[in-house]
């Protein structure tokens, strides 16, 4: 019921323009690494029509690449453990494991692959295939401008970006449809996705 990614992400998801030129200065390769334990996948969705439930999903891994110089040949990959779902309640996220929502025992994973990078005055647009629940679906990422690139202690370099989108669960066949006397949803169809993503890169 959610997405994540969820996005989408997983994620991410995530290459921009301004890191073009910092990365060719600091003399980088083309390929970053998303560092799953500074990165979430998050969303929201209506409860009852009157509160939002927000949640994690579990570790967002995958890869970005980028040249530096041509945007169109940038790409992104994110794959997220949807069997982590954490909405700290414990039966909640049991249901959401369970066949009625994402089925993650035969649906364990949510991936994104981008298909077209779009710079905006504030950063990117990233299209791409999010594939939730087995069921594959374009959407669109509104992108931050990304982070300055830093070195860490280790010998790293780190940029942060944050990315999200919106989605119809129904359209990745999650179609659970429990209503309440006054017609209302208990589970609202539209999802807010948020990725918060680390990309992170051996010093060379």
């Amino acid at each position: 019921m959610n997405a994540t990614g969820i996005v989408g992400l997983v994620l991410s998801a995530v290459l921009t323009v301004g890191i073009a030129d910092r990365a060719q200065s600091a003399d980088m390769s083309t390929d970053w690494q998303i560092d799953p334990a500074h990165s979430t996948a998050s969303f929201a969705v209506k409860h009852m029509m009157v509160s939002n439930v927000r949640g994690n999903l579990g570790a967002v891994q995958g890869r970005a690449v980028f040249d530096g110089k041509h945007l169109p040949a940038a790409s992104v990959t994110a794959t997220i453990d949807a069997a982590g779902i954490d909405t700290h309640n414990a039966q909640r996220d049991e249901d959401l494991r369970s066949d009625q929502f994402l089925d993650t025992k035969k649906y364990p994973t949510i991936t994104f692959k981008s298909t077209k990078f779009e710079s905006t005055s504030d950063g990117l647009r990233v299209h791409g295939d999010l594939t939730i629940h087995g069921v594959t679906k374009q959407v669109v990422l509104l992108s931050d401008a990304p982070t300055a690139i830093v070195k860490d202690p280790w010998g790293h370099y780190r940029f942060g970006v944050s990315a999200n989108t919106r989605i119809n669960r129904k359209d990745f066949g999650i179609t659970y449809n429990k209503l309440l006397d006054n017609g209302c949803a208990i589970v609202a169809d539209d999802v807010g996705i948020q990725l918060d993503v680390e990309m992170t890169q051996q010093a060379h």
